[in-house]
């Protein structure tokens, strides 16, 4: 099994630094930039934020497809994230634009500007996060990669959230839209540098025994058939989550019992055709549908998600109107970051002694309990705001490297049983559901905000405002740490099974190498 140089990991951590500088700045500060500077009403940016987040769903499906269908000497998965990083770049800084328009303009101009910046994502994140499937078959070197992504993402996170406020201050010297735009050139043209390195030090090496043998087109073309069964339950979800009322919640429930009927009928209609040709799509869903670790850690991410993103995207607010230090926000981010590099560094080393799954539960029970102790805490007492909230981070930060180390089993599993194995497909459902989980944790706080009548361009909506930041520091991003926890309880790989799993498969295709040759 292939052990990876430091120099590889190193490089691969690289470009996650670089998504961060995206994916951080866009999830702690794109609300508030969009409710206090460019003038959107929060409502407004809650809609918004579902509305772009989910349609990733269809676009993430997509780029797994055509990731998992490249073939270059490059490799299936690194073309592409050299290919969108300028457009990623450009988008970036597009998105903390503010031109003088309408109302209605301004909305028209967000909703085009990060539909280009959620497209360009895609394209550059679900290639990268695939690439750590295929640098190696051994699971413990995939969980340290993974540790070493995480502490490039906490490092790219540091230098976003850490340093944005004040270059905002100094480039905007009292003119936060020029200021966040100026910030944004700086930060994309480090975002061009980290990615170049990433592409240059990795390497593709896991090449699955099985290939794709329909065309791509006749692929896209089939998907295209089925998206009204991935966006119906998405819309479903989306307006029960945002109405909350009987209507949405029986609609909810009628589309999601038509999609389970739907689900068995194609289980039936494929075990009756067994042996015959059936479509590559059709042949993939069927197999993420039947691939329970992966079905289990799909609702996970959605969970962790859900708990870190809502955390983060109110910290801005908290910081700003309970804490009443705006600048105050950028030192607690960098202390959360620099708790989150040493947990990324520490994860692989404890997985290794009590098992993934014990530690995943572990870190989301015991940072949920952390989490609670918000509600109690005053605002001036920052001690023990910076206290518990980096405790609590220690234990947050390892969920993601856990997340993504464990979808790399969850291919192992699906070529293991099924002797079928896509790896971008698996891996562009984990920054589906990463993406969609910041979309509702966005909105979300969002629709807490304007429940309790915040305005951000009105500073009289502001006290009312108060207890809503507060269990939003609290109680409700807890909530979904706690589903977390119960609901990996019923994940089924163990560390036997994974060895198992891995000595199979490294047989399969050496058997495969000899035959070819």
């Amino acid at each position: 099994m292939t052990r990876l140089p430091l120099y590889e990991k190193v490089g691969y951590a690289m470009g996650d630094a670089a998504a961060n500088l995206v994916w951080r700045g866009a999830l702690a500060y794109l609300a508030v930039f969009y409710t206090d500077t460019f003038g959107i009403a929060a409502s407004s940016a809650a809609i918004l934020f579902l509305v772009v987040r989910l349609s990733d769903g269809v676009t993430d499906i997509i780029m797994g497809m055509i990731a998992d269908r490249t073939n270059t000497s490059w490799g299936k998965f690194r073309p592409w994230i050299f290919w969108s990083t300028p457009f990623l770049c450009l988008f970036m800084v597009l998105c903390f634009t503010t031109p003088d328009l309408s109302d209605s303009g301004k909305l028209v101009y967000a909703y085009v500007t990060y539909i280009g910046l959620t497209l360009a994502y895609t394209v550059n994140n679900v290639p990268y996060s695939a690439l750590m499937g295929v640098m190696t078959e051994d699971d413990n070197e995939r969980t340290s990669l993974s540790g070493f992504r995480f502490a490039g993402a906490f490092f790219g996170g540091l230098l976003v959230l850490k340093f944005l406020p004040n270059l905002v201050a100094y480039f905007g010297n009292g003119n936060d839209a020029q200021g966040y735009q100026y910030t944004m050139y700086v930060f994309a043209g480090l975002l061009m540098a980290l990615m170049v390195i990433s592409v240059a030090t990795t390497k593709e090496r896991v090449t699955p025994v099985i290939k794709q043998q329909n065309s791509l087109l006749s692929e896209l073309t089939d998907l295209s058939k089925q998206l009204p069964f991935i966006l119906l339950p998405l819309i479903a979800i989306s307006l029960f989550f945002y109405y909350r009322n009987w209507q949405t919640g029986l609609l909810f429930v009628i589309i999601m019992s038509a999609m389970v009927l739907f689900v068995k009928r194609l289980l039936k209609q494929n075990k009756e055709s067994e042996g015959k040709k059936g479509s590559g799509v059709q042949q993939d869903m069927l197999d993420l549908i039947t691939n329970k670790p992966w079905l289990i850690l799909l609702g996970l991410g959605f969970l962790t998600m859900m708990f870190n993103g809502i955390k983060i995207s109110v910290v801005a607010y908290y910081f700003k109107y309970y804490v009443g230090d705006e600048l105050m926000a950028g030192k607690y981010f960098a202390a959360l970051l620099l708790v989150s590099i040493l947990s990324a560094l520490c994860t692989s080393f404890i997985a290794k002694r009590i098992g993934r799954k014990t530690l995943f539960i572990l870190s989301l029970v015991i940072s949920s309990l952390l989490t609670c102790g918000f509600y109690w805490v005053p605002g001036n007492d920052v001690n023990t705001i910076f206290i518990l909230g980096c405790s609590a981070e220690f234990f947050a930060a390892m969920m993601p490297i856990l997340f993504f180390s464990m979808l790399g089993d969850s291919a192992d599993y699906n070529e293991w049983l099924n002797g079928r194995r896509a790896t971008g497909l698996i891996y562009s459902a984990g920054t589906f559901v990463q993406k969609t989980g910041n979309g509702f944790a966005g909105a979300l706080m969002l629709v807490v905000l304007a429940s309790y009548g915040y305005n951000g361009m009105d500073p009289s909506t502001v006290e009312a405002s108060l207890p809503g930041m507060t269990l939003l520091m609290s109680f409700i991003p807890a909530a979904f740490g706690f589903a977390g926890a119960a609901l990996m309880m019923f994940y089924p790989i163990t560390d036997k099974m994974q060895t198992q799993m891995t000595n199979d498969l490294i047989d399969r295709r050496n058997e495969a190498k000899l035959v070819t040759e």
